[in-house]
Formats: C-alpha cells, sequence, structure tokens
C-alpha cells in the first residue's frame, strides 16, 4: 500500500472499518501520507477463514483434525501451525492429487504434520542374518544419528548402515530424529561404542 500521490508507504490511520459477507472480509480504511500530508481511501479484502483437513503423525498414531486458516495465506513443508492436537511442523502438503512443497492455503486438501510437542519415535532393526529385532524408541526431536555409527541397543551392538527418512533411504550421512523413520543396523564385534540408545526403547519385537 502507497501513496497514490508521492509512493511513500509511511501513513497514520485516520478511520477503519470492516464489511463482512457470506464469502468475504472487507476493511475500508482512511489514509494521511506523512510525508505529504494526502488523505486517501484504501479498501481490502481477503477470504473468510474456512476449515481444513489436518493429518498429524503421533508416536506411530495418525490423527485427523481440522483447523482454521485464511484461503489467502500460502503454507510451506517447515511451517508450524497451532492445532487443537498442539503445535505441529508441516511435512507435506496434498492438493488434488498430489503433494507439494507449497501451495495457497485455498487449493489445499489435506495438510500433513507431525506433533513437535512430543518426543519423536522411530524404528530400529538389526539384523541377524536372517532373524531381525526391532525396538521402538522414544526420542529428543533434535538428536542426531549418522550411518556408521556404532551404538549400543539392549544386548546388541550395531554399525548404523542405513536411515530411512519421510523422505529417502540415507546410506551416507545423519538425520535428527525428527525426520527419522527407521534405522538399520548389523552387530559387530566391539566392545566400545558411541552412544547407548538402551534406555529409549519403548517397544520390542524379537527374532522376526
Amino acid at each position: 500500500m502507497e501513496c497514490p500521490i508521492c509512493g511513500s508507504d509511511d501513513f497514520d490511520i485516520l478511520n477503519s472499518k470492516q464489511k463482512s459477507s457470506k464469502k468475504k472480509i472487507t476493511e475500508e480504511y482512511l489514509l494521511k501520507c506523512v510525508d505529504c500530508g494526502y488523505v486517501f481511501k484504501n479498501v481490502v479484502s481477503s477470504k473468510k477463514p474456512q476449515l481444513y483437513r489436518v493429518i498429524i503423525s503421533k508416536q506411530g498414531e495418525s490423527i485427523k483434525t481440522f483447523i482454521e486458516l485464511s484461503p489467502n495465506d500460502e503454507l510451506a513443508v517447515g511451517d508450524s501451525l497451532l492445532t487443537d492436537e498442539g503445535h505441529v511442523e508441516i511435512t507435506s502438503i496434498e492438493i488434488k492429487n498430489k503433494r507439494v512443497k507449497k501451495a495457497l492455503v485455498e487449493d489445499i486438501v489435506t495438510i500433513w504434520a507431525n506433533s513437535v510437542e512430543i518426543p519423536a519415535r522411530i524404528g530400529f532393526s538389526v539384523d541377524l542374518h536372517g532373524e531381525v529385532d526391532s525396538y521402538k524408541l522414544d526420542l529428543d526431536r533434535d538428536f542426531q544419528i549418522s550411518t556408521e555409527d556404532i551404538v549400543k541397543i539392549d544386548k546388541h551392538i550395531v554399525r548404523i548402515h542405513v536411515i530411512k527418512t519421510q523422505e529417502r533411504k540415507i546410506t551416507s550421512g545423519f538425520a535428527r530424529a525428527e525426520v527419522i523413520k527407521r534405522v538399520y543396523g548389523k552387530p559387530v564385534k566391539f566392545n566400545n561404542f558411541d552412544y547407548d540408545l538402551t534406555k529409549y526403547i519403548v517397544k520390542k519385537t524379537l527374532s522376526e
């Protein structure tokens, strides 16, 4: 919004009023330019907030809820929202029949998100040459796991060789727990290890 005379964007609001219809909200302003003193009107229209579906991943469960958003806004992966399930971070946006990184709210069908108010729950699989010991762990969301880490978990000492995240499989590199779906490790004959994950186990299924 600029002064039509001098182009300044510095002005005082002398008066304002709001009109509401079924589909939109209209705000009318009487403004005075601080630089040149010109008085003018400006009208801003926006669509009324609407309810949009949010699917929240919370420790392995999917919770469906709705949030009121302005159709004029834009959302992107990584944005935070406050829902009735608490603060969440957007992980994916669905419009029509595809997923996108960002979109106008009015085009969104479903918002996919992770809760950021609870620990991240990840899977951890230990390959026992034909059998698998599988665990569920609750970790701090910022906890970092790298391939080639030597880790103690339960009775095993393993080397991590694959990290599966929400987006891809990592065979070289690291990821934070908040984006990890499952970690894969193989036993090694070491006595020393980088860190112990045993105390974070919340569930285990042995020799699958």
